[in-house]
């Protein structure tokens, strides 16, 4: 039976918007189980003026227009919830938002819920879909845009078998020629990851290794390394950087390019520096660039941006964000400006 009920301190910051939103709600089940609710609400005003057509998050590609256009929306589908049950050394944990598509702006509005996450973990065992071991989700920066210069990011959500040993993870998870022949894909991907962490904050280190399939029936391999992290710096201040570089395809810059370009495999340089500054204790502003290159389709895009974020209450935020999200390979970019308030469940 559900003997107490307590709710959760809920965090200031608004840090991980795009990693498994925090729990809200706890119930004790029983002598040693526990059931939590949580997630967040986030309702967002954007508007997009330039020649890259309007999205509601930017991801590494967009529309080119052969004239300037502006765009405004009010919308609330990166809302989300999660459910996890505990039951001694046993946890399970699925969480749903509404970025599936589908909505009828003329009436409804109405959005399709997905699914996020949904993984059981053993002890040192999690078996199932959640975040690639190869992204460190600290290193994601605090912005209204959601996840903010994906460009730079490691960037997916995938089935997988991952095994922690201290601070050392290994694993392997779900395989996807992208841009060549899935139905030969009969090796998982390959992951390992070391994280080191103090009070000084965290660094990882990350290596991929995949077999890739080509549409010409040849089988390639793919290789790719990768350093993110967060570092403490001053007061309340931190740094958060990425750097991927190799034949890292889709895990980075969420569709920039695909893994193979007809039988030769992507090479990526990406990079993301933020800089996160607190003006007080519950005002703060984002600083971020991200860029990424390919060398077979010769892509190049990049994102600029700055935001300020303001706690009206321990669970309640607002911010303010403007930047610009440009093709650089194909000589267009769009700027923006955004309004983002997000009440912690």
């Amino acid at each position: 039976m559900i003997s107490t009920i307590k709710k959760l301190t809920i965090a200031t910051s608004l840090g991980l918007m795009a990693s498994s939103a925090m729990a809200g709600y706890d119930f004790n089940v029983g002598d040693d189980g526990k059931l939590s609710f949580g997630g967040y609400l986030k309702v967002d005003a954007r508007y997009v003026n330039g020649d890259v057509g309007y999205r509601d998050f930017w991801i590494g590609t967009g529309t080119p227009l052969e004239e300037s256009a502006s765009q405004f929306r009010i919308f609330a589908n990166e809302s989300r919830f999660n459910t996890k049950y505990v039951h001694g050394d046993v946890m399970g944990f699925i969480e749903m938002d509404f970025l599936g598509g589908g909505g009828n702006q003329v009436v409804s509005n109405s959005a399709h819920p997905r699914l996020r996450h949904a993984f059981i973990k053993y002890k040192d065992l999690t078996v199932g879909q959640t975040w690639t071991t190869f992204m460190n989700t600290s290193a994601i920066p605090e912005t209204a845009d959601f996840a903010g210069a994906t460009v730079g990011l490691a960037f997916v959500r995938q089935g997988q078998i991952r095994y922690d040993i201290g601070g050392f993870q290994v694993s392997i998870e779900n395989p996807e020629s992208h841009g060549g022949d899935t139905a030969n894909d009969d090796l998982p991907d390959v992951v390992a990851r070391y994280n080191f962490k103090g009070d000084w904050g965290n660094v990882s280190i990350s290596a991929l290794g995949r077999q890739l399939n080509t549409l010409g029936g040849n089988s390639e391999t793919a290789f790719g390394g990768s350093i993110a992290g967060r570092i403490n710096t001053f007061g309340k201040d931190d740094l958060r950087f990425q750097f991927h570089q190799g034949e890292v395809g889709r895990y980075v810059g969420l569709g920039v390019t695909p893994d193979l370009i007809g039988e030769e495999v992507e090479t990526t340089t990406s990079y993301l520096a933020a800089y996160r500054h607190y003006w007080t204790d519950t005002l703060r502003s984002t600083f971020l660039y991200g860029r990424i290159e390919t060398d077979e389709s010769d892509a190049d895009r990049s994102q600029w941006s700055v935001n300020l974020f303001q706690n009206l209450t321990p669970a309640l935020a607002v911010g303010i964000e403007v930047g610009n999200f440009a093709l650089d390979d194909q000589n267009v970019d769009s700027n923006y400006a955004q309004f983002s308030m997000r009440y912690a469940l």
